[in-house]
């Protein structure tokens, strides 16, 4: 065998490797904690991750988790929801727009906390418990994010479980939202996980 051959071979070993250590983490950290809404316990706080936001409305994504949230809280299994994502203007403010869809669905405001630095699902975890007190929560989000938020939380110390949020989605971004939570956000979380040890 060619020492290029040999050299890409392990590498390719090296990375098959890694994304198999870091869905295994993911599944054993989330195993039992996906649960459906009727088995939220009353009085949850639901954490909120956001995504894009377009011209002061929610995404796909976002519509979705917000519209689980409103349901949940209506029916009074969430009385405190964390609103987390890109605060910036780049960003279009993705908490603010969250906060303005749940109050205009009829969420007082009083219900809602802003985290306008929940970056990525690593910060909105950490700060869920640093900042918002927050050591049980309830993640909302789509299926294919669910367990990789709920390992990052459990690893930054918060009880988490999660309610997978419907999403009117194209296929094709599912397809590929899946794909990229296997191949490049799993080990990444695995080794930010580590790092934070």
């Amino acid at each position: 065998m060619q020492p290029v051959s040999r050299v890409f071979v392990a590498v390719l070993v090296a990375v098959e490797l890694v994304i198999t250590i870091g869905a295994t983490w993911v599944y054993v950290s989330s195993s039992g904690r996906i649960i459906d809404d009727v088995e939220v316990p009353a009085g949850s706080t639901a954490l909120v991750l956001g995504s894009l936001v377009d011209d002061g409305e929610p995404g796909d994504y976002v519509r979705g988790r917000l519209d689980t949230t409103v349901d949940l809280y209506r029916s009074g299994l969430v009385t405190r929801i964390i609103n987390s994502g890109n605060g910036s203007a780049a960003a279009g403010n993705e908490p603010a727009v969250m906060r303005g869809y749940l109050e205009e669905r009829g969420v007082p405001t009083a219900a809602i906390a802003d985290d306008p630095l929940g970056f990525d699902t690593e910060a909105s975890c950490r700060r869920a418990r640093d900042v918002f007190d927050a050591d049980r929560v309830v993640i909302i989000t789509q299926d294919f994010h669910l367990s990789r938020a709920i390992a990052l939380c459990s690893s930054r110390g918060v009880d988490a479980t999660g309610v997978a949020a419907g999403c009117d989605c194209p296929t094709w971004t599912l397809a590929r939202n899946h794909l990229r939570e296997l191949v490049l956000a799993r080990p990444r979380a695995l080794l930010s996980a580590v790092a934070a040890d």
